[in-house]
This record gives structure tokens, C-alpha cells and sequence, in this order.
């Protein structure tokens, strides 16, 4: 039976809990009205709250009151009802809900709230255009499916306190108005009224101030924080959105990832009641993008991409032989049934992987004597025919896709490709949570369109000591100790060791072409917190809305998320944002240039 604390005078129970045992009993419960069966005589209603639906009959040959007042009643009213339990008859049973068993026949009810006509229905919810949804989102919360979901996400939150604090953990709320300190994506800036013409910015993350919170000597901490990024939307982001954030001293990256693994282990085992195999795999960067061309390998199928340049030393193709000859390299997939591909199909892979930044794709056929058929056939070698064919081990009926191009063009262009190829064929393992750790990143990367070296995370990650000597000379060669945290094809999470010594934290932002004018502008509170003496230390941040999304298998944290907003980045439903007075403006010392308002 579902826990009393939810009796109050208004209900003696749920409406979900209501079975076989309660037949004979008197109760009183309330809730919105479902749907409506008016048969005649008898009118048959389902009474809705959170944890579920049972039905209610009114009878005018039992009492003719609570029959009047219900022929004007409707979908969404919130009623009180007081009646008695009864068993139904066999061939009235529904058996796809939990009350399915009884009704409750109504002796008397209250009307306490009136809807108009709703928008949409509740049981239509998935036919309706998600807008409607977001602007009738109280409408949208009622359904079953957002009703668990949102508990879910709950269940998640309440999970991860207790094993932190299980831990030894602090739960340390850090400011949500602070510096604007670039870390990557833009800030949202909030005008100070007390300081005219300077601004706030609400935080990316709670980064700086939990490493400061270690050299504080806190030992390890964490929150469940929110953050704000102004970037462009997609399924998977907001631009506020919710972190499981921690951090820790004296500790190395396989402490933090020991720590996280036993984290998930104690969601799923207290959420699912489901035991996961620990510990999760581990793969290097370079080996995740030679083997599933991406950062975020989904391991829940096959389709491994595998290096080919070797074979094509002397070859006479010579987009192949330019490819070598300028450092790149030539990259390729093997696809068991070349049957389930028309023509057409294989075109649009050749567009896809334009797309993806490829010069093309050369895609080849085995037929049933082994031999390969493709546009480029006439121009192999038999070494190079026999080579890809003992290599690859290539079967009857094959299809070998290849992309010859730069290391991360080819691996990225086979990485999109891959996974596209696994959703075609219906290879991924759907019911498998599948974790893996990526670790060994690249320090920093070359921005083409900004001409300028960034932080492959940011700019406060600890370098390996392996490669930390190119520092200096071939900073692109520098290793990190960051590590990121994948589910199924997507990044849940990453972290790092920090740098704790402030010159090696000055060479690094030396190399992103920070001044000191500019450094001390931005970080100047992190660079003299870091002369008073900082631990060693490391920590990592989790999506929380995409965790959950992820664990409800759905495919937008939108679904997870009580008030998002749209891809735009509109609220729906209290239509923001919106343009505010010229008092409020002035006030904080903004003017607005009337084009940009319009």
C-alpha cells in the first residue's frame, strides 16, 4: 500500500492504490476527472492523481444527488468524492491498470475546481505538437509519461545525495551570479544596478569556485548545480540546464572514476533494483577514435573501423596517394550485407560523408567469388584487392565503405557514419545501459575558424607528465588527465585532474594567448588562491537532464525537464523572454538601441 503521509483530510487514500483488498471499504479520495462513459443510466468516471487511475460509478438508483451533479461535470475538474468499493464483475475487469479489479461507487462528491475544454487530451499527448505541449506544460505534467519522468529524475537526485554523503562528501552551494570568465561557450550577463555598467555573468559551471572550495580544505564536496550557457540548442541542451558536480582532493583520475562507478552502481541498484558490472571499460582517446571515430563510442554494437593506409603505400589512386603523401590517412568499415544497400542509399552515404567535412566516400561490393565491384575497382591492384580482401576478411556479400582524409575527418566522417549504419540495420543492443570511460584527451586543439589553440576541455586541466615536455615547443602533442564519462553514444559527463601550481597554470594560459592583463582580469581570484597553497585534486561534472534522459531511454532532456525551453531557447509557457520597461533599463543603466529591440 502506497505510505499514509499522503492522507489528509480531503482523501483517506490514492487513487492508485485502491484493489481487491479495499472491497466493502468506504473512502474518500480526490483528484482530476479522466475520461467520461456516459452509459444511460450509469455514468462511469476515472479519477486521476499522481499515483494513478481507478473508476468511478454513479448510480441514481443509489443516491440521485452525486448523479445530477456529475452530468455537468468534465475532463480535468477536480473533484472530491466519498463511496464505497466494490469488486467488478469478471468480464468488466481491465487488467492493463492496477485498480482494474474495483470501482468505487459514488455516494457523494464536490466539485472543487472547474476546467474549461483542455487543449489537448491527456491519452493524446504524443499526437500533439510539442509548442502546445510547452505552452500548456500543466496540462502536459498530468500525463503519465512526464509524471514518471519527473519522478525519475527525483529518484536520480535523492540517489546521488545519499551516496555522497555515504562518501564523506560536503553538499556546498556555490554563488549563481559571478564572474564572467570564458570557458568556452558565451556567458548570460546580468546588469548590477548597484554598480552601473557592470555586469554579473551566471555561471558555465560551478568550476573555479569547487577547486577553490579544495584549497579551502573541504577534502571533497559536491552540488547538484544549476548553469547557464548561451549556445545554440539542440535535443540534448538547454541553455539552463542541471550538473551532479564534485570535486576532491588528494586524489588521482582512478580515484574520481572508482567514485562514479560505484555512484551509477548505487542509482541503478536503488532506482531499477538493477545490478550494473563494474568496472566500466576504459579506452584511450586515440584508440576511440581509431575504433569508432568519435569521442562518444556507443559500444552497444559492432561496425569497428580499422586503418587501411598500410595497403595503399604504392598506390596508383591518387586521391589515396595525396591523402598519404600530406599525413592523412585511409580509414574503413565493413558492412556484412551489401543486399540491404540500393544504389541510391550508397549515394547518400557518399553525400553524408561530404557533408561531414570529406572530400567522399569509395564504397565496394564483394559478390558471391569474392571479387570487388565498385567505381574504383579497374584502378586496384591485385595486391591491393588481395590485401583488402586477407585483411578485412571479407565475405560474400560485403560491403566496404572507406574514407581516405585528415586522422579526425576520416575517423568523424566513419564515427557519423557508423552510427547511422547501426540505426539502419537495427544493430543496436536497445535494452543495454553500456558505460565506457574515454581518457587520455588531447590538452588542447587547433580551432581552424578562430586560428588559435583552446583547451579540449578547459583551460585549468592538469597535463600528463608523459608529454607535459612539449609544453613549450608542440603544445598540440601535450596529453591530459581528463577523462569523460559515455553512456550508450552520448557524454554524460566529464572531468579531470586540476592543476594545483600556479606557474604551470600560467604556462597554460600563456599558450592560449592570455596576457597578464587579461589574466588577471578573469582568473586573478583563482591565480592568488593558488599561491596560498593547493592541493593536489580532481573532480567531474554529470549532466543530470541528460543522465535522466538517457535512463529513460528518450531522446530530449526537454522530456526531463519540468519548464524547458524551446530550441530557440522560449519559455512556452510564461512566453519568455520579454521585453521589460524603460524604468527597469534605466535602472540598471542599459539603454537599448531601438533597431535591436525591434
Amino acid at each position: 500500500m502506497i505510505n499514509s503521509v499522503f492522507k489528509t483530510g480531503m482523501r483517506t487514500n490514492l487513487c492508485g492504490e485502491i484493489n481487491k483488498e479495499f472491497a466493502g471499504k468506504e473512502v474518500t479520495l480526490s483528484g482530476w476527472i479522466g475520461r467520461r462513459r456516459d452509459h444511460g443510466k450509469l455514468i462511469f468516471l476515472d479519477l486521476r492523481d499522481f499515483s494513478g487511475i481507478v473508476q468511478l460509478v454513479f448510480n441514481p438508483s443509489i443516491n440521485k444527488n452525486p448523479y445530477t451533479i456529475v452530468k455537468d461535470v468534465r475532463s480535468e475538474y477536480v473533484i472530491k468524492i466519498s463511496g464505497k468499493v466494490r469488486s467488478r464483475s469478471k468480464d468488466t475487469i481491465n487488467p492493463s491498470i492496477p485498480t482494474g479489479e474495483v470501482e468505487i461507487v459514488v455516494k457523494d462528491i464536490k466539485i472543487l475546481s472547474r476546467s474549461k475544454t483542455p487543449p489537448f487530451m491527456l491519452e493524446d499527448r504524443n499526437k500533439v505538437e510539442e509548442n502546445t505541449r510547452l505552452k500548456y506544460r500543466y496540462i502536459d505534467l498530468r500525463t503519465r509519461q512526464m509524471q514518471e519522468n519527473i519522478r525519475l529524475r527525483h529518484n536520480v537526485t535523492d540517489a546521488t545525495r545519499k551516496y555522497f554523503n555515504s562518501k564523506g562528501f560536503l553538499e556546498i552551494e556555490t554563488p549563481i551570479m559571478a564572474k564572467s570568465t570564458p570557458e568556452g561557450a558565451r556567458d548570460f550577463l546580468v546588469p548590477s544596478r548597484m554598480n552601473p555598467g557592470k555586469f554579473y555573468a551566471l555561471p558555465q559551471s560551478p568550476q573555479l569556485f569547487k577547486q577553490i572550495l579544495m584549497f579551502s580544505g573541504f577534502d571533497r564536496c559536491y552540488q547538484i548545480a544549476r548553469c547557464f550557457r548561451d549556445e545554440d540548442l539542440r535535443a540534448d541542451r538547454q541553455p539552463e540546464f542541471t550538473q551532479i558536480d564534485m570535486e576532491m582532493t588528494f586524489v588521482e583520475a582512478d580515484d574520481v572514476m572508482e567514485i562514479m562507478e560505484g555512484l551509477f552502481s548505487y542509482i541503478f541498484k536503488e532506482v531499477f533494483n538493477e545490478k550494473i558490472k563494474l568496472p566500466f571499460k576504459r579506452i584511450r582517446w586515440k584508440d576511440s577514435m581509431e575504433i569508432y571515430g568519435t569521442d562518444k563510442p556507443d559500444l552497444r554494437f559492432d561496425l569497428p573501423i580499422k586503418d587501411i593506409s598500410g595497403l595503399f603505400r604504392n598506390s596508383e589512386i591518387k586521391i589515396f596517394e595525396d591523402v598519404l603523401k600530406n599525413d592523412g590517412c585511409i580509414k574503413s568499415i565493413v558492412v556484412s550485407d551489401s543486399s540491404d544497400f540500393t544504389r541510391k542509399e550508397l549515394d547518400d552515404l557518399v553525400e553524408m560523408a561530404r557533408k561531414c567535412g570529406a572530400g567522399g566516400l569509395v564504397w565496394i561490393k564483394i559478390d558471391e567469388n569474392i571479387n570487388l565491384q565498385s567505381p574504383i575497382s579497374k584502378f586496384l591492384s591485385d595486391t591491393e584487392k588481395e590485401g583488402l580482401i586477407k585483411n578485412l576478411k571479407l565475405k560474400e556479400k560485403n560491403l566496404l565503405l572507406i574514407v581516405a582524409d585528415k586522422f579526425i575527418t576520416a575517423c568523424q566522417t566513419l564515427g557519423i557514419i557508423r552510427k547511422h549504419l547501426a540505426g539502419k540495420l537495427k544493430l543496436i543492443r536497445e535494452d543495454e545501459f553500456s558505460f565506457v570511460w574515454v581518457y587520455d584527451f588531447p590538452l588542447f586543439e587547433w580551432d581552424e575558424k578562430e586560428k588559435r589553440i583552446k583547451p579540449v576541455h578547459h583551460p585549468f586541466t592538469k597535463p600528463d607528465e608523459n608529454t607535459a615536455g612539449y609544453l613549450d615547443s608542440e603544445p598540440l602533442k601535450v596529453n591530459s588527465l581528463a577523462y569523460d564519462i559515455v553512456l550508450n553514444g552520448e557524454e554524460i559527463g566529464g572531468g579531470s585532474i586540476r592543476i594545483n601550481d600556479v606557474n604551470l597554470q600560467k604556462r597554460v594560459f600563456k599558450i592560449l594567448n592570455l596576457d597578464e592583463k587579461r589574466i588577471r582580469e578573469n582568473f586573478g581570484f583563482l591565480i592568488r588562491a593558488l599561491e596560498y597553497g593547493a592541493p593536489p585534486h580532481g573532480g567531474i561534472a554529470l549532466g543530470m537532464d541528460r543522465l535522466v534522459m538517457l535512463l529513460a531511454k528518450l531522446e530530449s532532456i526537454r522530456e526531463v525537464i519540468a519548464f524547458p525551453k524551446t530550441q530557440s531557447a522560449v519559455c512556452m509557457l510564461t512566453d519568455s523572454p520579454s521585453s521589460v520597461t524603460d524604468e527597469q533599463l534605466k535602472e540598471v543603466s542599459i539603454n537599448i538601441i531601438e533597431k535591436d529591440r525591434e
